[in-house]
């Protein structure tokens, strides 16, 4: 490591500000301006909360990871962008090395690691009022360290650990720890928060301070952590207690009994917190917080919306990946469906969360039918932007923002890190890992099936099957939410489903008449190597410890 791996910027230490994409319900609302010095951060109680406010900026919101509206899902066989020359194909044509890396957190990650290894360096001493207060700011801080660590080791694997505030006076020359030492600094940063933190879930803050770290948030981070650390990418060996351990985690915090599932109608609303009803909602257990915006909008509302950008198309592979209403996949005998009528009768959540011919969108006057029909609205040859799978995506986006040039309405937004069903879904997939297929792994994936009206999961499964099913449901559930590219390298199958030909449905309309064809949208590659980051070569170069992960050198 080196100096700019640990950017320590004097305006860090001489000026602090709260973002301002923090809405105005999040965190206090007065700030302090103008340079000040180092000891005075620590001697007043609205600069000390100030500073870890600071902290929090640096967990990362994830609508726009290109700064041309793409999503990490155009990175995974959920998605391609609609502009192919956004750098997310990095990941997909082969191109991804050490010299052109995408979605690069390292030194931002690591920047925030100092912002909150010096509130815990300083925060002992720090005046506070009431002092009482100080140990659950503290557990605030555990948890976003722990945060920003996971954060990295997703990306990286073995990283450093930076337990406290590096400086340009200490060696910065580091091996990386082992991914054994990673984990347990995340898991024990997250009991510190679990036990520090006063509220339980988000709405025992009082409402100046939704949105920040809970107890809850806490202890889905620990599961999270730990489902990592028992999937096959880490547990070679395949570890049972690694599972147990994980699924532990998650059942601590669902019998918390404080989040659960949104109704089916409430869902969609989950990611928009324009209406109070769905502020802070009981889904959501931690998020970022929320920026008014309608970005998300403009880059991926279909082209023949003005102002739509259709930055992200699913692939024909998610759609096949979401079943019939009855509960069957669409390939199994008797399911009932029909490949010249593919959106009939299939799982609610596919009209929810994906854009198909015929699907009505926005509401009001602007309210119609989208056309990925060859030569229809939403697909016009002469525009760029047009569908290149025959989809858009419908997840995310509020049917009541406008976003031209002459009407704007902005949509409150956060990045949601961790919701209930994820924590139902990853003690599913735990628990049977360990045990198998029992009644409790049936109520949590069942739980969230029947929230949309979905079927439960047939009796009688074999681990393997129930394996099988939770994957699936983790595809379709939490597409285009950062999981899937994720999960697909977690689980080591990244030679199956991303080293593959992704995709899309040709539709061509003969008078009243629709034919459907699947095609090919192109065949993507992906090797050992790509189940881990690579290190900038920038930063190897300076830190010859650090040591590259294995195939980028």
């Amino acid at each position: 490591m080196n100096k700019s791996f640990f950017r320590i910027y004097s305006a860090a230490l001489l000026m602090i500000t709260i973002c301002s994409g923090c809405g105005k319900d999040f965190f206090a609302p007065e700030y302090t301006e103008g340079p000040i010095s180092e000891d005075a951060i620590w001697t007043t109680d609205r600069r000390v909360r100030e500073y870890l406010n600071n902290g929090y900026t640096y967990m990362l919101s994830r609508y726009n990871i290109d700064n041309g509206g793409a999503l990490l899902a155009s990175g995974s066989d959920e998605a391609v962008n609609s502009n192919l020359n956004s750098n997310v194909n990095y990941f997909n044509n082969g191109t991804w090395s050490s010299l052109r890396t995408f979605d690069e957190q390292y030194t931002n990650l690591y920047t925030g690691l100092w912002v909150v290894n010096t509130f815990l360096q300083k925060s002992p001493t720090a005046v506070v009022y009431p002092a009482t207060d100080i140990a659950g700011l503290r557990g605030e801080a555990f948890f976003i360290r722990a945060m920003l660590h996971f954060e990295l080791f997703k990306r990286y694997g073995a990283i450093v650990i930076a337990d406290k505030p590096f400086t340009t006076q200490d060696d910065l020359n580091l091996p990386r720890n082992t991914v054994d030492e990673v984990i347990q600094f995340i898991v024990t940063d997250c009991d510190s928060a679990i036990n520090q933190i006063v509220p339980a879930w988000t709405r025992e803050w009082d409402a100046a301070n939704y949105g920040r770290a809970t107890k809850a948030a806490g202890m889905a981070l620990k599961a999270k952590a730990l489902l990592y650390y028992a999937s096959p990418l880490h547990n070679t060996g395949n570890d049972l207690n690694r599972w147990q351990a994980a699924a532990d985690a998650a059942k601590a915090l669902i019998d918390q009994n404080k989040h659960g599932l949104l109704s089916k109608t409430e869902f969609p609303g989950l990611w928009d917190y324009t209406a109070s009803a769905t502020t802070y909602n009981k889904e959501v257990i931690f998020a970022t917080s929320a920026s008014n915006i309608n970005t998300i909008e403009s880059n991926n509302a279909p082209v023949g919306f003005t102002g739509g950008l259709g930055r992200t198309n699913p692939t024909q592979d998610l759609v096949d990946a979401f079943e019939m209403a009855n509960g069957l996949p669409i390939g199994a005998p008797g399911s009932g469906y029909n490949p010249q009528s593919p959106y009939a009768g299939r799982d609610p959540r596919l009209n929810q969360f994906i854009i198909y011919n015929g699907a009505t969108f926005k509401t009001g006057s602007l309210s119609r039918p989208v056309e990925t029909f060859d030569g229809g609205l939403d697909n016009v040859q002469t525009n760029v932007n047009s569908t290149k799978s025959g989809y858009y995506m419908r997840k995310f986006l509020s049917s009541n923002a406008t976003y031209n040039v002459t009407s704007i309405t902005n949509v409150r937004r956060p990045w949601v890190l961790f919701r209930y069903a994820d924590i139902l879904l990853a003690y599913a997939e735990a628990l049977n890992e360990a045990v198998g297929p029992t009644t409790d792994v049936h109520t949590a994936v069942n739980a969230v099936r029947n929230r949309v009206s979905m079927p439960s999961l047939p009796a009688g499964l074999t681990k393997e099957e129930m394996r099988e099913r939770i994957k699936n449901e983790r595809r379709v559930e939490l597409c285009f939410e950062d999981q899937r590219f994720f999960d697909v390298r977690r689980w080591k199958e990244g030679e199956t489903y991303f080293d593959a030909a992704v995709h899309g449905m040709k539709i061509t309309k003969t008078g009243t008449a629709l034919t459907y064809t699947p095609f090919v949208i192109e065949t993507r590659v992906f090797g050992p190597k790509n189940y881990f980051y690579p290190f900038q070569q920038s930063e190897i170069n300076k830190a010859k410890k650090l040591q590259q992960n294995p195939g980028y050198e």
